[in-house]
């Protein structure tokens, strides 16, 4: 008797857990209104297929006088775009500015993760801390456990002025 084998089935895309999706509507609109939302900014970034432009909110990290963002779910359809695109422009202080993104090889993205951001969070109050190790915790514990598997799984970009 043969055993039936069954084709491997394509791994879905990455993507937010279903309770961060959910406000990004609300969120965006409050954002456009000009209401800070954290680091939370809109992005916009030219779709890599379409060529038409799609706004994000992102968390933009402003850490030694560079600005990061971070694929924190994975390799989603936002950060496929930004790659494809190398430029965005972000909504900061009122105003929109564009910038050019590079991505961080893995080496430095491990650096980035074992080093930067743990020395970033501590900058926060302790509230602030415990929420975001909490977040992590729940929707992407390796970001503060396992920096390597971090570099490996979740993109990470520098935004520079353009």
């Amino acid at each position: 008797m043969t055993e039936a084998r069954i084709a491997p089935q394509p791994r879905p895309a990455d993507r937010a857990p279903w309770f961060v999706r959910a406000p990004n509507g609300l969120v965006q609109r409050l954002m456009r209104l000009g209401l800070p939302m954290g680091p939370n900014v809109p992005m916009t970034i030219r779709g890599r297929t379409s060529g038409e432009p799609r706004t994000v909110p992102v968390a933009v990290s402003q850490i030694g006088g560079r600005r990061y963002v971070i694929g924190a779910y994975g390799d989603v359809n936002w950060t496929r775009n930004l790659r494809a695109a190398g430029e965005a422009t972000i909504r900061t202080g009122g105003q929109d500015v564009r910038v050019t993104a590079t991505e961080l090889d893995p080496e430095a993205a491990q650096a980035f993760f074992a080093e930067t951001v743990p020395g970033y969070i501590a900058r926060f109050p302790r509230l602030g801390r415990g929420f975001l190790r909490l977040l992590f915790r729940l929707v992407a514990p390796d970001l503060l456990s396992d920096p390597q598997k971090a570099a490996s799984t979740r993109p990470v970009f520098e935004l520079r002025d353009a």
